[in-house]
Formats: structure tokens, sequence, C-alpha cells
């Protein structure tokens, strides 16, 4: 058996902004504070499943609830030994979009709480989805779409996804309304999806610029970091408001961030992130564990029995490495540097985190 410290790894990213900061439009890096999406959540059954459906014996949740629908319907099993395979216990889970109106249909996801195997060719009864609070929104119902691709034999079983969850486009019709009490109040908020001051700044000083000359008065001001305040004008409503300053353009500042994916090997760079002058060594370590089995045979006319044994062998290959100076002003300094030492993303990664603790990486190191 070989084991080496190198790993190869085949995925690594550096991204950066163009040169300059490109101009946002305001409605890309903001959302109006109210105006969301609320998660919904419902416990029903899969009917129709070809013998992959949930064993009652090992899941009593799903015969008690086939019970009750049945007692509903005024079927009466209770008592009976039920045996079928063709029925599933789901949870169904749904997001109810801002201004949904009684009557539209929105998506939902259905996952197996049991000991299913697939859900290919069930169809969901109908059943509540609630919010939080525990009000009843939507009620989903329909034919179960499954991605995934399951074949099995005697001896051997391919499975492609997750064919235990699965999805019902426009499977869900909703029966409420949720009031949010947009427009009617003349104060809007907008919300940061990246926080930053100077952002917030920028943003205010846009708008009041458009709205001096369109409304003859400033309606924004930047609380702080996250939100700007909006006041909104007389006369004009809260949609026409938004849609007339969401095409305003800013200069939104990308702060100095190094994000760093181990698993995959993936490394982004922000434009700003900078390294004071540093000296960089790197070695290449390989440790290599060989096992040999031996055969001990006893002596002739011995007591003793044969048995295999295990030699092993231990041998640790050192390369020395050379040292380069690394000083980034810029982010393409900053690449140049890393790909004149030459090494792979899992030393890149290694590195970096090396010159974050010497306390010369002017930036964020995020790690994933």
């Amino acid at each position: 058996m070989h084991w080496g410290s190198r790993v190869s790894l085949t995925i690594m990213a550096f991204v950066a902004p163009f040169a300059s900061i490109a101009d946002t439009r305001i409605k890309d890096i903001t959302s109006v504070q109210g105006v969301r999406v609320n998660q919904l959540v419902g416990y029903g059954l899969v009917i129709g499943l070809n013998g992959t459906g949930d064993s009652l014996r090992n899941a009593p949740f799903t015969q008690q609830s086939m019970q009750s629908m049945l007692d509903r319907m005024g079927v009466n099993i209770r008592g009976a030994q039920a045996r079928t395979r063709n029925i599933a216990a789901v949870m169904v889970m749904a997001e109810l979009p801002a201004f949904s109106t009684a009557g539209s249909r929105i998506d939902i996801t259905v996952a197996s709480m049991g000991d299913a195997t697939s859900l290919v060719g069930g169809s969901l009864v109908m059943t509540p989805l609630a919010g939080a609070n525990d009000t009843i929104y939507a009620i989903a119902q329909g034919q179960v779409t499954v991605s995934a691709v399951a074949a099995s034999g005697r001896s051997e079983s391919v499975t492609r996804g997750v064919p235990t969850s699965a999805r019902i486009p426009n499977g869900a019709v909703v029966e409420r309304e949720v009031n949010s009490g947009f427009g009617n109040s003349d104060q809007l908020f907008l919300d940061l999806r990246n926080p930053d001051f100077k952002t917030a700044i920028a943003i205010a000083d846009a708008i009041n610029l458009y709205s001096t000359q369109r409304f003859r008065h400033a309606v924004a001001n930047a609380k702080d970091m996250r939100t700007v305040s909006l006041r909104r004008p007389a006369g004009i409503p809260a949609a026409r408001f938004l849609a007339e300053i969401g095409d305003l353009k800013v200069a939104a500042d990308v702060p100095a961030r190094v994000v760093i994916d181990e698993r995959t090997g993936t490394i982004v760079i922000g434009r700003d992130v900078q390294i004071a002058s540093v000296a960089v060594a790197y070695g290449d370590v390989t440790v290599r564990v060989t096992e040999t089995p031996r055969v001990s045979q006893p002596n002739p006319f011995s007591n003793g029995e044969t048995k295999v044994v295990s030699e092993t062998s231990i041998g640790i290959d050192e390369r020395g490495g050379s040292v380069h100076a690394l000083r980034g002003a810029s982010l393409q300094s900053i690449v140049a540097g890393l790909n004149r030492l030459g090494l792979k993303p899992t030393a890149i990664i290694a590195v970096l985190q090396a010159i974050k603790s010497a306390g010369a990486l002017n930036a964020e190191l995020v790690v994933q």
C-alpha cells in the first residue's frame, strides 16, 4: 500500500472583477424590507408506488397515516395487517413568493420519511401546507417527478441521484394571501445583500440626486451599513417609486477577501487583496508505507501453525523547496507570484493560510 501526502486537485480558479469597478443597478444589490418569501411545510402520503414504498412494519407512522386517511373516507381497516408497499410518508416543502394571490400555483418538493426506496410513479395525496404560524396557505397534490434513476437485480443495484426526493411543478394551489402591508406606508427600507458603509452611502447619494431632479427633494438616508431608508414621495405609488430608483446605477464596493474551498481546491481572490513583502519556501514531502505479506512456515514435526505475517516498510521522500519573495500590490501580481512557485491548489491554500497567520495578507480569509 502506498500513501502520499501530495493530492492532485483539478479545480482552481482565480476570479476577480474588472480593472475598474463596474456600476450596478440598485435593485441587483438590494432587497426591499418586508418583501420576502415564506416557507411552507406539510406531511402527506405518496401512493401508487410499484412496491418501492415504506414497509409498514418498519414505518408505523405510514400505517397510522394510511388508516387515518381511510377512516375519513369511511373505510375501516383498524386491526387488519396491511402489507402494502405502494405507499410512502413524505414531507412536502414549498416557498410562497411575495404577493402571491389566492388561486396561483407554486412548485413543491417532496422527500421520503420512511424506508421507501423510490418515489418514481407515485402521486401525492392532497396535503395542506402551513407556515410557521400554523396557518394553512396552500394545498398540494399531483404526480411527483423524480429526476434520479434507480435499477436493481439479484446481485447488483445502480442508483444515480436521489430517487426518494421529487418535485411537483405547480403542484400546490395558494389558498390564502400573506398580508405584507406593502404600499400602505410612506417609509420604505432597502437592505443591502452585501452590507458595506460605502455602498450604502453611494446608494443614498444616487437616489437623492435622482429624487432632487424628479421630486424636488431628497428621499434617501443611509441608516447603517445594511439599511437605506426611503421616504415615498406624495402621490407616487410604492411600486412605481421602487421601479424608478431600482434602475439607478452605483459603484458597489467589494471588500478585500480571499475565499478558499478546501474540498474542491477552489481559490477566489478579490480585486483589492494585497500581500505585504514576504518570503515563502514550500517543501514537498511524500510518505510511502508498503505492506508485504509473508508466510511463516513452522519446522517439520513441530506443533507450530502456518501464519501470514506482514512486513512493513516506511520511506519518507523530502524535496527541498526554493525561497520566493511575494509582494502583491494588485491581483495580477499576486496571481503571478503564486504561479511562479509552481504549486498545486492544495499547496497554494496552505501558503495563503500561512501568509495570513504571518499578518502579511491584508484581506479577510474565508475557509469553506
